[in-house]
């Protein structure tokens, strides 16, 4: 019974310690999240004010050729950027986007396209060096607090990559998987295609009202080469902005159901040490008890 006991009180100690961490890691992603949720809200008025001048120049120009807004004739080669975190704690947040990844590269193979993995996080890299799948390019220690230069880094790398003939490793289609900061408590995991630019053209009025008249010059292209790479890293940044708040909002709610956890398992193992603790004192009573009455029936004895 001691030893039951003493193992019950150790298991306690142990898991007490754990919600001290988990509680600790749960302060922390919630002091952290309002700060990334502003900062993609400060971000989000550039990203749709030069989304929507990228729009508006395509839209005007019916004649326009540039690689960046035309679709390939045949697509051969893909690159797919995945922005996963480079911590843990988050529950699912990183099986999430990895798993639609996997989907997203699989479709590929479908339609006999070949996946170029780029990775942005330490737990996407550890995951795809472990399945000893090839990466073309990888970044990491940023992913909780993203800056608009790491941005434009991984930009450059897929840049590079699209610019370059097929031939000579370049590739078609550039793929973001990513994840969507819906709420507190939803976070989606996405796919959206950065090159070629889709644009969408849909009846009725734009929400937002009618595009605006920008005069340019020289020319279409060399507008489209100045603006399209700085549409790419603000996409992209953009996403490592959402990515970051959806992390934060993931570890949370993980260490949150952790904390709770515990609690609950550390009050079974109180229950548990305190029915060892009061079967431990029964047989102690139950012992002097018997010892005494031994005692009693030996002394009796010894008169007659």
């Amino acid at each position: 019974m001691a030893a039951q006991l003493r193992a019950v009180r150790a298991r306690i100690r142990a898991v007490k310690s754990i919600a001290k961490i988990t509680r600790a890691q749960e302060l922390i992603a919630s002091s952290r999240i309002i700060r990334a949720q502003q900062r993609t809200r400060a971000a989000e008025p550039y990203a749709r004010e030069l989304t929507q001048a990228v729009e508006a120049l395509v839209n005007r120009s019916s004649t326009i050729t540039h690689p960046m807004i035309t679709e390939p004739e045949t697509t051969t080669r893909a690159a797919v950027l995945i922005l996963t975190s480079d911590g843990g704690f988050a529950g699912a947040y990183n099986a999430n986007v990895l798993r639609e990844a996997s989907r997203l590269r699989q479709r590929n193979q479908e339609n006999r396209v070949a996946s170029l993995t780029y990775v942005a996080g330490r737990k996407g890299i550890a995951w795809h060096r472990f399945r000893e799948i090839p990466l073309l390019g990888e970044w990491s220690g940023f992913s909780a607090r993203p800056t608009y230069a790491d941005a434009e880094a991984v930009a450059s790398a897929l840049l590079e990559a699209f610019e370059a003939p097929t031939a000579d490793g370049g590739v078609d289609e550039i793929f973001l998987v990513s994840t969507e900061f819906v709420s507190m408590l939803t976070q989606r995991p996405v796919v959206h295609r950065l090159l070629p630019m889709e644009i969408e053209e849909r009846p009725g009025e734009r929400p937002g009202g009618p595009l605006p008249a920008y005069e340019f010059e020289p020319s279409t292209e060399v507008v489209l080469d100045a603006l399209l790479p700085q549409y790419v890293a603000s996409r992209i940044y953009y996403a490592m902005l959402e990515a970051a708040a959806s992390e934060l909002a993931a570890r949370r709610r993980a260490m949150k159901a952790a904390t709770d956890n515990a609690n609950d398992l550390i009050d079974r193992l109180t229950r548990e040490a305190n029915n060892a603790r009061q079967a431990e004192i029964t047989q102690e009573i139950s012992e002097i008890v018997g010892g005494a009455n031994a005692l009693a029936e030996a002394n009796a004895g010894s008169e007659y």
